[in-house]
């Protein structure tokens, strides 16, 4: 996806940046919860902060950010699919408690495409192979040689089930063929600990997260999941082109409300993230996170909710094909 900012072409039609008070005029006229289904300090709850802030000053009411995490992002979706529809109850979440999920777990309490109503994408994280300091690796295809020959003692660690690192750890071990031992951690932040510490080998973890530590060279980093490489990184290939062909993980988030939600009150909910998305400032802080921004068609409700079918439609067969027993 490329960092565009397309959103002046809608802004000039008078559609992006249009007073927010000709539609859905009683709306909002009290603050509105924000729900992460994730700890406070991750990348999605950093980036829901980040566009929020800029929302409430387009919608002229605070969105307040409830960090609501547990068994894999599960509880805190739940909640707000079942909240009241009055737009006053909006999820902000990234793919894997709406689509991942769906194969990790034998039940969910929710539909994510017949209980949610999409609002916007809010910016996709691209993710890094990043390796301890000493694994004898210079590259890719070292790496892949090394674990390779290493099967039986080589690790590699992830923030638990459902998390971004566990997605991107198991498509790459999968495509590259090799069973090696998996080590959970209750989030990234004990995981990245351990690396740097040299506890396990390596790890596939969002940009965001594992950046300051590359550039403190305190961890290693030999490929991007994306399939261009990232301006942060641009010594540093992408795994595509380092020789694993396909491989490419991102992590998108959006923002969704319950069903039933009124029409009105999700055209203006999108009014105010286009004017986020559309903010100098906003957009030069999520671009120094490595957030990819979407552009104005990829920003609308019918967009995320392809989105969400198309990441269905990919992990589901592909966590079944890895093997991956559900809970």
């Amino acid at each position: 996806m490329k960092r565009r900012n397309l959103f002046a072409t809608a802004a000039a039609a008078g559609l992006a940046l249009a007073p927010l008070g000709a539609m859905a005029q009683a709306y909002p006229t009290k603050p509105i919860t924000v729900i992460v289904p994730f700890a406070a300090g991750g990348p999605t709850d950093a980036l829901a902060r980040v566009l929020t802030a800029r929302m409430s000053e387009a919608l002229g009411q605070t969105m307040i950010v409830e960090n609501l995490g547990g068994a894999g992002g599960t509880i805190g979706v739940n909640k707000a699919a079942k909240a009241t529809p009055d737009g006053y109850t909006v999820l902000f979440t990234h793919m894997g408690t709406l689509a991942v999920n769906i194969a990790l777990y034998k039940t969910l309490p929710y539909d994510s495409q017949k209980d949610l109503e999409p609002i916007g994408l809010g910016g996709t994280n691209p993710m890094v192979l990043v390796t301890k300091k000493d694994l004898p690796a210079k590259n890719f295809q070292e790496f892949l040689a090394y674990v390779k020959a290493n099967q039986k003692k080589a690790q590699y660690g992830m923030a638990g089930i459902g998390a971004a690192s566990h997605l991107g750890g198991l498509m790459l071990n999968n495509m590259m063929k090799v069973d090696v031992l998996e080590i959970p951690y209750k989030g990234t932040g004990p995981a990245l600990n351990d690396l740097v510490s040299g506890q396990f080998d390596y790890m596939v973890d969002q940009a965001v997260n594992v950046l300051p530590q590359i550039q403190g060279g305190n961890i290693k980093a030999l490929g991007v999941s994306t399939l261009k490489r990232l301006p942060q990184l641009p010594d540093v290939p992408t795994i595509d082109e380092a020789g694993l062909k396909g491989y490419e993980v991102t992590i998108w988030n959006g923002f969704f409300v319950p069903k039933n939600t009124p029409k009105d009150v999700i055209t203006k909910l999108n009014q105010a993230l286009v004017a986020a998305l559309s903010d100098e400032k906003t957009r030069a802080r999520l671009i120094e996170q490595a957030v990819d921004l979407p552009t104005a068609k990829e920003a609308t409700p019918e967009a995320l909710r392809d989105q969400l079918k198309a990441s269905i439609d990919k992990w589901v067969p592909a966590i079944k094909a890895a093997g991956v027993q559900p809970q």
